[in-house]
């Protein structure tokens, strides 16, 4: 018996912009709205109008998938399973994300970090494939980490927070006190996109060859990655976002996780083969919202099709 084919909804809820999708169960987006992010109510209906008004053209929807910024509560026994934690995001912090989108859809509904949900996707139809364990790692107005094991996102207390760790100090990089409004020089205060603007009055992509951001934000990242092969030994890292739109950054990047590694860890992997295990994604941009349509996937009780 042929079963019918199934549709699912993707939320991709960013801190700059969201964007809402329609696709099916092999990754094939179907339609798409993005829309800058503004104040949570107005946004959110943004989100309702859009499935509303695609319902006559696409029928009801097996489930929809929502990969939000964070912090999160994920776990589900918790009071506040859903909502928004602390962010730096003006006006988002205790905001019921799930709650608000999950009142308007009788249907199931996931809910996970933008950067798990980004891993399941490079897992699902991406450069993860053929690996159970991964890093997806962003590297733009912020820095965030999504974590698989044995392909399942990783939860515990909360979820990783792999972008405000604490990097050794490049001595180049000594006076610059960081922007993180928490911590100030965790590694998203000195290595995203906001820090380099702000060390350097510029993006990196304006920066010539010479500038000493290169060799910075090169060593804090190989600091980042060699510390993830440690503590998580992922099969591959996957590095995404604005900042490592920069193509040139990864050579330099994947030199300082040789670097700070050491030859400790002595596997052709690292060794000899860097360049496979420490890749952009396969997904391109598209990693974010297509992990909304992996999450649906798995709230409706299917794992989708590799493609």
């Amino acid at each position: 018996m042929t079963r019918e084919p199934r549709l699912f909804g993707a939320v991709e809820a960013g801190g700059t912009k969201f964007v809402c999708a329609i696709g099916d169960e092999n990754g094939q987006i179907l339609a798409e709205l993005r829309f800058p992010t503004a104040d949570p109510v107005s946004t959110l209906e943004t989100v309702c109008d859009f499935f509303g008004e695609r319902h006559d053209a696409f029928g009801a929807l097996s489930a929809i998938g929502v990969a939000s910024f964070g912090p999160v509560v994920l776990d589900r026994q918790a009071a506040k399973y859903g909502f928004i934690g602390n962010t730096p995001k003006a006006g988002w912090s205790h905001i019921d994300m799930l709650g608000m989108l999950g009142r308007e859809f009788s249907c199931p509904v996931g809910f996970d970090t933008d950067v798990n949900a980004a891993a399941l996707a490079e897992h699902r139809w991406g450069a993860g494939r053929g690996t159970t364990n991964l890093v997806y790692l962003t590297v733009g107005t912020g820095i965030g980490g999504g974590v698989l094991v044995d392909g399942t996102p990783l939860h515990g207390l909360m979820h990783p927070e792999i972008g405000h760790i604490h990097p050794r100090r490049h001595p180049l990089d000594a006076g610059f006190p960081g922007v993180c409004p928490f911590h100030g020089d965790c590694l998203e205060g000195l290595a995203s996109g906001p820090a380099i603007l702000a060390r350097c009055g510029a993006d990196l992509s304006c920066l010539d060859a010479a500038h000493a951001q290169w060799e910075i934000q090169a060593d804090y990242l190989g600091q980042l990655c060699a510390q993830l092969v440690l503590t998580l030994s992922p099969q591959r890292i996957i590095m995404g976002g604005g900042v490592m739109a920069q193509e040139r950054l990864f050579p330099l990047m994947r030199q300082r996780t040789l670097h700070w590694l050491g030859g400790y860890v002595d596997r052709s992997e690292i060794l000899a083969e860097i360049h496979h295990y420490v890749v952009p994604p396969a997904l391109g941009t598209r990693a974010g919202v297509l992990g909304g349509i992996a999450l649906a996937i798995d709230a409706a009780g299917g794992s989708g099709e590799l493609v």
